[in-house]
């Protein structure tokens, strides 16, 4: 029971829209950001991660509706060693999960949901989010000051059937890291090179990404999802 709600697990979530941005920065400073997690960035290139913003309007799930912000890492599952040579790392990509290092949202009860079941960093922000026209924007702001604000550029419409829908979500809170199995069913992707643009503020978390040269940086690419179903099932612990 959460705030008087019983949650049954696996949660889901019946309508959502996304816009992302990946963004490639070096390793050595991604594995430095998320190295309280106990994991290992996965390395697509020599010495280069990929780190990802994205922003997610809940409409219809077992959380109910809200707004969500995230900025996650691509690494390798616990326990492997880095992948040798150019097909090894390509390889090595299918098997990645996305480790989640910050998760605002704007309602109480996803926030209490997420630390709770999942050991998500959720926070409560003010998220003001515009998802209707070609250009898609979510600002992040505390008391009235921005920490982070996104704007993403539709893409070219991407056939049905393309993309990953499982993936392994980590995530690490009061040192506790874990993992939870995630399922998306996306229709409507659009996909672009480009097409971001990221304004930081003054936030522990946009200093982070100043440190990975994203105020300067190009996105690899862009996407944006009409609508997307995903599935959450009971994380387990990760041993450190």
């Amino acid at each position: 029971m959460i705030q008087g709600e019983r949650v049954e697990l696996p949660v889901r979530i019946r309508d959502a829209a996304v816009a992302s941005a990946m963004y490639a920065v070096p390793a050595a400073t991604a594995q430095a950001v998320i190295a309280y997690s106990g994991l290992d960035v996965a390395e697509p290139l020599p010495g280069r991660a990929i780190c990802s913003l994205a922003f997610i309007r809940y409409a219809d799930g077992d959380l109910g509706p809200y707004h969500e912000f995230a900025v996650a890492f691509l690494v390798r599952p616990p326990g492997t060693a880095p992948p040798a040579g150019a097909l090894g790392r390509l390889r090595g990509m299918a098997g990645a999960g996305a480790f989640i290092h910050w998760l605002p949202v704007n309602q109480e009860f996803t926030l209490e949901c997420g630390r709770t079941i999942w050991g998500f960093p959720k926070e409560l922000a003010d998220m003001p989010m515009d998802l209707s026209g070609r250009t898609k924007r979510c600002a992040v702001r505390f008391g009235g000051r921005t920490a982070i604000e996104l704007h993403v550029r539709s893409g070219a419409p991407v056939p049905g059937g393309a993309g990953a829908p499982k993936v392994d979500a980590y995530s690490c809170l009061d040192g506790v890291t874990r993992r939870t199995p995630w399922t998306l069913t996306p229709s409507g992707v659009r996909m672009r090179a480009g097409g971001a643009k990221l304004v930081l503020g003054d936030h522990p978390v946009a200093e982070e990404l100043r440190s990975l040269g994203l105020d300067r940086a190009r996105a690899l690419s862009c996407s944006t999802v009409r609508h997307l179903e995903m599935t959450f099932e009971a994380a387990e612990e990760v041993p450190r």
